[in-house]
């Protein structure tokens, strides 16, 4: 996948000016100006967007930069598979030394074994005896497994396209929404930042920082009610004629079932601001946590119904295979990786491709 977002080639419709605008979404932009707003420069609706070149015209240095950053940050998996395949007899041992390999990667019983399963009928089919075949063949087999949760955002399919971000404390929430918003602005979209976390002591601090940093408005009420503040922002996105508003949700643990509860009530008063919305609900992972995601993505999956996942910190982790895990437990209702990260720098953090993926976890 090539550039960080999906576009339309036709751009957004413009947004409706004041006088064609219903009483109910003047009242709604009235309220929303009752929250507390921290100041930036708002990228103007009407900048020209720009096209994510194709693959064949894209520049290759920056995804090149990415796959370097990618590959060494993988390189604690990688290392405990790519080398089962140096100068060794394609035999027993090697898939026992394979399977070994798997399961301390954190890919878990049932995809581990899927993979010995389906390379072992390769192996045989094909006649392989080169144990640099076979390592070529997990590597397309891992691929082959994660292509079906490969998946970009379509940016331009609604304005405002609202995204809900969620996940457990520390995951990387607020960061990766930093991160994204600067993206979107690359993009040419306008952006709007909602502090919806209105728990954590710092949070609307630590959003309010990335705010200025992108030059975009954050929108904030003081202990204020998560749903107001979600509300209250899309009504403003939509009087703005904003392109992506952006909300921070509170930390939580998926067995903490009242803050469960309350995370549904935000996504069903998002869905009062604006029919349809939110158009995005992206839960944010550690990838430290390894199989610990499995957990995490079903109990937010069923409150909310999510429509991706963000994985950050894969760097320094042997724990990769997670992400292979994950793909195979949820094959028949599968989350979408739409981002990871493999470090704290702004373009440590970029679209997800299976291909890419497979090639820097085995090499």
């Amino acid at each position: 996948m090539f550039g960080f977002f999906r576009r339309k080639k036709s751009p957004p419709a413009a947004s409706p000016d004041a006088s064609a605008q219903t009483p109910a979404m003047l009242a709604a932009s009235e309220q929303a100006l009752t929250a507390t707003v921290v100041p930036g420069r708002t990228v103007s609706p009407a900048a020209p967007p720009t096209i994510a070149p194709s693959p064949a015209a894209a520049d290759a240095s920056p995804r090149t930069s990415w796959l370097t950053r990618l590959s060494a940050g993988l390189s604690r998996t990688r290392n405990n598979l790519a080398t089962l395949f140096a100068g060794v007899a394609v035999d027993g041992a090697l898939f026992e030394e394979l399977e070994t390999a798997l399961l301390t990667s954190d890919t878990g019983v049932a995809a581990t074994q899927w993979l010995l399963d389906e390379l072992k009928r390769t192996v045989r089919d094909r006649r392989i005896t080169n144990a640099g075949e076979v390592k070529a063949c997990l590597r397309e087999l891992i691929a082959q497994l994660m292509r079906p949760v490969e998946r970009g955002i379509d940016i331009d399919r609604v304005q405002p396209l609202v995204v809900m971000v969620a996940g457990v404390n520390g995951a990387g929430k607020t960061t990766s929404i930093g991160k994204l918003a600067s993206h979107l602005q690359r993009e040419g979209k306008s952006v709007l930042l909602a502090a919806g976390d209105t728990f954590r002591a710092a949070a609307r601090e630590q959003l309010a920082q990335w705010g200025a940093k992108n030059s975009v408005d954050v929108i904030a009420q003081q202990g204020g009610d998560p749903a107001a503040v979600a509300f209250d922002s899309v009504s403003a996105a939509r009087a703005r004629g904003v392109g992506v508003v952006m909300i921070d949700t509170a930390g939580r643990l998926p067995t903490q079932l009242h803050l469960m509860d309350e995370l549904r009530k935000v996504k069903r008063v998002i869905g009062k601001a604006m029919d349809e919305a939110p158009h995005e609900v992206l839960l944010v992972l550690d990838g430290n946590t390894g199989q610990n995601m499995l957990a995490q993505v079903a109990a937010f999956d069923d409150a909310l119904g999510l429509t991706g996942l963000i994985v950050t910190t894969l760097d320094g982790t042997a724990k990769g295979g997670a992400l292979v895990a994950l793909a195979h437990t949820r094959r028949d209702r599968p989350v979408p990786v739409v981002f990871i990260g493999v470090g704290e720098a702004l373009e440590d953090l970029e679209s997800f491709s299976a291909d890419e993926f497979a090639a820097a976890l085995i090499g």
